[in-house]
């Protein structure tokens, strides 16, 4: 099996928290960042999505902290589309420390909403595979 897509974050110090580690909700962001990256790097912009009418949407997250993040940490964070059946996919993303250790697992449910009748896509596959450039980013 392929590694997962991964793009480096370094820890910056007003994302911090009073007890010197990265604030909990910066870990939402940086998940954030790493699935536009992915789609970057698939050749799908947001105006791509736009100009088909969707945008990509999160219904449900899950974090698991493990390891406290400090200012000046360098990271990697990995994102992986698992895909089923009909309108949602899960996607699975790690943040693990230059040494290896895992801080934090993230677990998510998304969907392509149709941004006109503002309901998800029957198949968000369909959608993904038409714009991108290298559909294998997102393991379809």
């Amino acid at each position: 099996m392929a590694e997962p897509f991964s793009v480096p974050v370094t820890v910056r110090g007003y994302e911090t928290d009073i007890q010197g580690h990265l604030n909990q909700s910066v870990y939402l962001q940086y998940a954030e960042h790493a699935r536009w990256c992915l789609l970057d790097a698939a050749g799908i912009g947001q105006t791509d999505l736009m100009s088909k009418g969707v945008g990509p949407v999160t219904l449900e997250t899950t974090i698991r902290y493990l390891r406290e993040l400090r200012a000046g940490d360098r990271t990697e964070v990995t994102c992986a589309f698992a895909w089923g059946e009909g309108k949602t996919y899960r996607i699975g993303q790690t943040i693990r420390k230059a040494d290896g250790t895992v801080a934090a697992e993230f677990t998510a449910v998304g969907g392509l909403l149709d941004l006109k009748e503002r309901t998800l896509v029957a198949d968000p596959r369909v959608y993904f595979r038409a714009l991108a450039a290298d559909p294998g980013v997102f393991g379809l």
